[in-house]
């Protein structure tokens, strides 16, 4: 730690890395140019099988190619002679290489070149061999003509029908048909062996209706052979036709057939031998005759058979194991067996092996003085014996040298010179088969060479592990050294890690260690020097990446992914679903910092990872997105536990589609009364999937179930199987029972009828009864099938008694409560009695009775009345009251116009006939009757100017009075006349002006109504209390001054005052 704060602090420390030398083989790189630039012995690179079978209609290619430089030269070897190609001119060896090309096209015999062959590749520094090379033509012999006899032969006997094919190079593939091209079949009681032959466990009559031909297929002819056919003839102790016994229980006893014990007809005895080379394939075979044909079985005796590797094949009567080792030597045996008995065979198998390579001798490259070793092990059963060659020829008959020691499957060489490069040879061999290898040994002295591209640039993400490589070759091996911006200080500390290849690892990439490194390979030869550019970036991460979401279906979700990078680096932005890249279509939009997907669907539920990568590094974040759906219906209805008034419902419930489901509907539909219309039966908690189910009589019951979770309902099951259930008497009935009438001479009886599930029988009907209240009347009654019965000639709205009751074929319901109803009502008749008080001047009172004859339900009263004064009438106004209310206070709008009232009550048919009363008459009203309106005369005008000017004069002397200290005796009254001046009319009884002035003795007001032309009433001068009236509107009052009479509100009069005032208040 403290070297590492030590060389920090200076930026322009050199680092120096000494990679440790240790002796070892050169390996040359595969760069092409240092390859071709380096003398190398040769190596062949490419050579034909060592079973090499060729077509005898094609020409022949031998290959042998190899590379060394320099270019090698070939020769060749047939069965251990050398083969002068340049002699036969049918022979030729392709150019740059030493493929053999033997050519027919101008005649000659491919059998006279089989042999065995075996190329040479030599340049000056060594000799390479090939494999050798059996060449063989294939060959496609006739099958020898031969007659065949009759097989003749009794049902239930095993056969065997030879096929012997012609020996072919390749062997060929053997098949059975029947002349005519027919494919033979094939089972556990007849099948082929894989000597060809065609076994027949028993012979059965049908056996005879075809023929059968051993067919050879050879490979490189394409040919098909095929041998003269067998016809079999059997001998049957009952020649019945076949056909009448294929469906008997037991076809052997039933054609007389006697059934047998298995015996093998391959291979023969008890126990047999098999060898088998290490690496191909192991069959062992067992096949058996029997009635019934025997079934086979395969066991290891002290193990299990190797499952991995083991196949059976034909019918069971083969066992195939795969790559044979040594751990499957062993006993195996099979077991044949039917009804009648067993028996077993016991196959012993030993493995054997052509040598194989435990440890392949390989090239060695050594600088002068060096050591090094070639190391040839193989093995096999027997064991292989080792044979060492020296560029072809056996290394004891090569010449001597001293750097070189054998020791058996070794070579050890110690300090090689240069010209002692050769090509040596291993030979592993045994009776199965041998091995050899070529491997090189090349002494070299090359300077040293950098192999990587000049001025390299390396980007690391910080406090991320690199490594920067400087690939370099050189023999000697070279020393190198690692130098940082240019400074030869050694590089050390446990932040960096040196390799023998040249790279220099760093453990954590710091800004600090930006930089330009150095690095320089040397051998006694010279030195080779490059350099690499190192930028330290920051990483790449996602600060805030997808949230595991749960969304219904159709909603918009969002998935973050926010991330930051270095900014001279490219940022790519993928998303996966379900680590696969994610189609983004039309119902997902890609953003910088997310991913939107609009109407969520079922399909978009999975994995969603968000990855952000640079050209250095990447970071992911990954999410799941649940996506609740209405759950799947449920499926597979049935009903159980059948009773006459309960049936249990089992269901499946569907996929919840990850929202679970809280509640199962159960619905109906019957076919009586709504035949396609489902209706609710119950409702049952989400944990069940079994209920029973309550039942009504004589319905022919259709379940089905909706599951329902949060998203909603699924749709409906597939109905269930149809329930009927036997009737009954109805056990309720009809409800919503009234009676009421829609004319004034009936009563409609209604009521709620009874449903499928209340009607418990057919033929459901309604005994209807009735009879009027308190009448002590029998009850009338009618049945119906329908929901509602009139009743006619009743009287105007009278109770009734009503009661309906429900019946079907079964019986009557329970006796029905009784309902009180009415018949219809009519227009009542005027109110009992009609007054009118008033109390004053400013109100009246109207009271009246109910009617006598109300003939329904009173719905309320409707009051018009209007004002009038003599001939004059105001509007017309409308009042209407609530059943309950018999009072009415009406507030005047003068206290001189009388008022006409038209009064009815009103039912639901209508209002009856009106009641009319007026309020009573003033005792003026016969003085205002007759007296003109002077108000518009000339005279009447100056008289008032008069009066105006007299009041002035007045008012000047009590105001000269009063300011001597005394009282002028008609104040009271000017204070009156002043009042009454300025008095304003109710707007009622609005006058109008001299421009709209009415014909003589008359003043109308803007809505109709007389105005007197005197504003005093003989009450202001009464001496009594207020006017009293009787209780038919007479006045009995008498005539009192009102000294708090109040100004009514709004404009004030512009009437002159009248002189009858005038009069009255100088009196």
């Amino acid at each position: 730690m403290v070297m590492q704060q030590y060389l920090l602090t200076y930026t322009g420390v050199v680092f120096a890395l000494y990679l440790h030398h240790i002796i070892r083989a050169i390996e040359v790189p595969l760069d092409p140019n240092i390859q071709n630039e380096l003398p190398q012995p040769p190596t062949i690179t490419k050579q034909s099988v060592k079973d090499y079978i060729v077509d005898p209609r094609d020409n022949i290619f031998i290959d042998c190619e190899a590379k060394g430089n320099p270019i090698p030269t070939f020769s060749w070897t047939r069965n251990g002679k050398f083969f002068n190609v340049a002699k036969d001119p049918k022979v030729s060896m392709q150019r740059r290489s030493g493929t053999l090309v033997i050519d027919f096209r101008g005649g000659g015999r491919p059998e006279d070149y089989e042999g065995e062959y075996q190329c040479s590749a030599r340049n000056e520094y060594g000799t390479a061999l090939s494999s050798k090379i059996l060449l063989q033509v294939s060959r496609s012999p006739l099958w020898p003509k031969e007659h065949l006899d009759l097989v003749e032969i009794d049902e239930g006997s095993p056969l065997t029908l030879k096929c012997n094919p012609p020996p072919g190079l390749p062997p060929p593939v053997v098949f059975w048909m029947s002349s005519s091209m027919e494919p033979i079949h094939q089972d556990k009681r007849v099948s082929q062996g894989q000597n060809g032959d065609l076994y027949f466990s028993n012979v059965m009559l049908q056996d005879a209706q075809t023929d059968y031909s051993c067919n050879a297929r050879f490979h490189f002819t394409h040919t098909i052979q095929q041998k003269n056919p067998y016809t079999l003839k059997i001998q049957t102790k009952n020649p019945h036709n076949e056909t009448s016994f294929r469906n008997h229980t037991d076809m052997y006893s039933a054609r007389g057939v006697m059934e047998t014990t298995p015996s093998f007809m391959y291979p023969y005895g008890t126990s047999s031998n098999q060898i088998v080379l290490r690496g191909v394939d192991l069959l062992l075979e067992c096949i058996a005759s029997g009635v019934p044909a025997p079934d086979i079985m395969w066991h290891k005796k002290g193990g299990e058979l190797p499952t991995d590797k083991t196949k059976l094949e034909n019918f069971n009567k083969a066992l195939r194991i795969t790559n044979v080792s040594e751990e499957d030597s062993g006993e195996y045996f099979c077991l044949a067996s039917n009804k009648m008995g067993s028996i077993r065979h016991t196959i012993s198998v030993r493995v054997k092996a052509a040598p194989y390579w435990l440890d392949e001798p390989q090239n060695l490259i050594l600088a002068p003085a060096e050591d090094g070793r070639l190391v040839c092990r193989a093995n096999g059963n027997p064991k292989p014996t080792i044979q060492w060659l020296v560029n072809g020829e056996p290394i004891e008959s090569a010449p001597p040298n001293p750097s070189r020691e054998v020791a058996g499957d070794t070579i050890v060489f110690r300090d090689t010179q240069i010209g002692s490069s050769a090509v040596y040879q291993c030979n592993a061999s045994n009776e199965h088969g041998y091995l050899l290898a070529n491997a090189f040994v090349s002494v070299l002295d090359v300077p040293p060479r950098i192999l990587a591209p000049r001025n390299q640039l390396i980007k690391v993400i910080q406090y991320n592990r690199t490594r920067l490589d400087c690939p370099f070759f050189g023999s000697p091996i070279p020393t190198l050294r690692w130098f940082k911006n240019g400074q030869g200080s050694a590089l050390d500390g446990e932040n960096y890690q040196r390799h023998e290849n040249g790279s220099l690892e760093i453990n954590m990439a710091r800004k600090e260690d930006q930089g330009i490194y150095t690095c320089v390979a040397t051998n006694i030869l010279g030195k080779a020097e490059n350099q690499v550019r190192l930028e330290i970036k920051d990483p790449t991460r996602i600060v805030r990446g997808p949230e595991d979401l749960i969304v219904k279906r159709g909603s918009l979700v969002r998935l973050d992914c926010r991330i930051k990078h270095d900014s001279t680096l490219k940022l790519t932005v993928t998303w996966l679903k379900d680590d696969t890249p994610l189609y983004i279509g039309n119902r997902m939009k890609k953003e910088d910092d997310g991913l939107i997907i609009y109407g969520v669907a079922e399909k978009d539920q999975g994995d969603y990872t968000c990855v952000a990568s640079t050209e250095l590094d990447k970071d992911s974040a990954k999410a799941f997105l649940t996506v609740l759906e209405r759950p799947e219906r449920p499926r597979d209805l049935e009903l159980t536990d059948l009773a006459e008034r309960s049936v249990r419902l089992t269901w499946i419930p569907g996929d919840d589609n990850n929202s679970p489901i809280t509640d199962y509907v159960v619905q109906f539909e019957e076919d009586k009364f709504q035949p396609g219309l489902w209706h609710n039966h119950s409702r049952y908690p989400g944990s069940v999937n079994s209920a029973v189910l309550r039942l009504s009589p004589y319905v022919n019951y259709q379940f089905r179930v909706i599951a329902v979770n949060e998203v909603g309902s699924s749709l409906p099951s597939l109905p269930s199987e149809r329930y009927h259930t036997i009737g009954a008497s109805p056990e309720i009935n009809p409800t919503g029972v009234q009676g009421a009438g829609t004319q004034k001479n009936n009563m409609e009886i209604t009521w709620t009828p009874l449903n499928a599930t209340q009607a418990y029988g057919p033929n459901l009907r309604y005994i209807v009864k009735w009879r009027q209240r308190e009448s002590r009347e029998s009850w009338s009654n009618e049945t119906v099938r329908t929901t509602r019965h009139v009743v006619w000639n009743t009287p105007i709205y009278v109770p009734y008694e009503i009661k309906v009751q429900a019946e079907n074929d079964f019986g009557r319901a329970p006796e029905p409560d009784v309902i009180i109803g009415y018949s219809g009502e009519d227009l009542p008749s005027v109110p009992r009695y009609f007054r009118i008080r008033q109390p004053n001047l400013e109100t009246i009172t109207l009271e009246w009775g109910h009617p006598e004859h109300p003939n329904g339900i009173i719905t309320g009263y409707n009051l018009r009345y209007q004002a009038f004064n003599g001939t004059k009438t105001g509007r017309t106004l409308v009042e209407t009251f609530s059943p309950n209310q018999t009072r009415f206070t009406l507030q005047r709008t003068d206290p001189i116009s009388r008022y006409r009232f038209f009064l009815r009550a009103r039912t639901q048919v209508g209002d009856g006939e009106s009641i009319v009363e007026e309020s009573p008459a003033p005792l003026n009203e016969a003085y205002t009757k007759n007296h003109v309106d002077i108000a518009t005369q000339g005279w009447f005008i100056g008289l008032m100017c008069a009066i105006a000017l007299l009041v002035l004069i007045l008012l000047i002397v009590c105001f000269i009075k009063r300011s001597r200290g005394g009282k002028y005796p008609v104040r009271e009254k000017v204070e009156v006349l002043d009042h009454e001046d300025h008095k304003v009319d109710d707007p009622s009884f609005d006058y109008s002006d001299e421009d709209n002035k009415e014909p003589p003795g008359s003043h109308t007001s803007l809505d109709g109504t007389i105005k007197q032309e005197s504003d005093d009433s003989l009450v202001d001068y009464g001496e009594g209390g207020e006017g009293q009236f009787n209780e038919d509107g007479s006045f009995i009052g008498q005539y009192t001054v009102k000294k708090d009479k109040e100004e009514t509100e709004g404009n004030e009069s512009s009437e002159a005052t009248s002189p009858v005032n005038a009069i009255y208040s100088l009196a």
